[in-house]
């Protein structure tokens, strides 16, 4: 039956890996975005419980240089998904091969650094919509061509994927049943990493970017109640630089009177050996959410 369905769908993705994992299959598609205007590659994780039915889909952001690759191969998430019969998506992070002139120059900026947004700059706005693709366009295509549960998602990710979530989360209420991140950039309009791509893509007018803004975000969330996990490594050399800043989002989130568990770990930086350390964490903490 779900052999069947997989053929179906060649028609709108393309495989382009498969292995046997935790009694799952860790695959890889691709298709053409209508949102980017280009190829995207995209992991998916399907656990043994989705030859049999539909599942809950948890969405995975990565972080700056990243592809989807990173997480399928480093995090360490297929056995916590295959236990709690969820189904994990890990995007790209940028558009591919757009051949703009300046995106290839700079790891921070451009190619590997959509920031979650939607470029309104006349050089970017074409190709960099990664918001829109990735709350609208790729859950369409998920929900389309795997065995999903569209009623129960979540999302969460890794540094500007943390800012991804974050921002996913809070500017779409109730459609995630739940948020969490791995140093996360929750404040970019105050962080050099943010300052350089917001000018770039959303132009000189700040009150814009503050759309994008986990911290000025939560400041007018109006939604469900919220369970938002983050975990920060003590000794990530980006916190002490000033580009994650997370006690302004706890602050933030204290005004608004918006719960926040934020977990300092000690001696954890900022790579995937501290993500995979704590990533069954995670997923406990959306499988109570997504199977409640």
């Amino acid at each position: 039956m779900r052999a069947q369905v997989w053929k179906t769908i060649k028609m709108a993705v393309s495989e382009v890996s498969s292995n046997k994992m935790f009694g799952g299959f860790q695959k890889v598609f691709s298709h053409e975005s209508t949102q980017l205007k280009c190829k995207m590659n995209f992991g998916v994780y399907l656990p043994p419980q989705a030859e049999s039915g539909k599942c809950p889909v948890l969405y995975w952001l990565s972080g700056l240089t990243c592809t989807e690759q990173n997480f399928v191969t480093k995090a360490c998430a297929q056995r916590a998904s295959a236990e709690h019969g969820i189904i994990i998506i890990a995007p790209d992070t940028s558009p591919r091969g757009c051949n703009i002139e300046g995106e290839e120059d700079g790891w921070d900026f451009g190619t590997g650094a959509g920031f979650y947004v939607n470029a309104t700059e006349d050089k970017w706005k074409t190709n960099y919509r990664m918001y829109s693709y990735v709350t609208e366009e790729l859950p369409s295509v998920v929900n389309s061509s795997f065995p999903v549960d569209s009623d129960r998602q979540s999302i969460f990710g890794h540094s500007m994927g943390g800012h991804g979530a974050l921002i996913c989360y809070l500017k779409n209420p109730g459609k995630y049943r739940s948020v969490s991140a791995f140093a996360p950039i929750c404040n970019p309009i105050n962080c050099p990493w943010g300052q350089k791509a917001f000018s770039g893509y959303l132009g000189s007018n700040k009150d814009t970017w503050k759309e994008y803004d986990a911290s000025e975000l939560v400041k007018k969330y109006q939604g469900p109640p919220v369970d938002i996990l983050i975990d920060q490594g003590k000794a990530d050399n980006f916190l002490p630089a000033g580009q994650l800043l997370p006690d302004n989002f706890v602050a933030a989130c204290k005004e608004s009177k918006v719960p926040v568990v934020l977990r300092m770990q000690e001696g954890y930086d900022h790579s995937y050996y501290f993500m995979a350390s704590f990533m069954d964490d995670h997923i406990k903490h959306h499988a109570k959410h997504l199977k409640a």
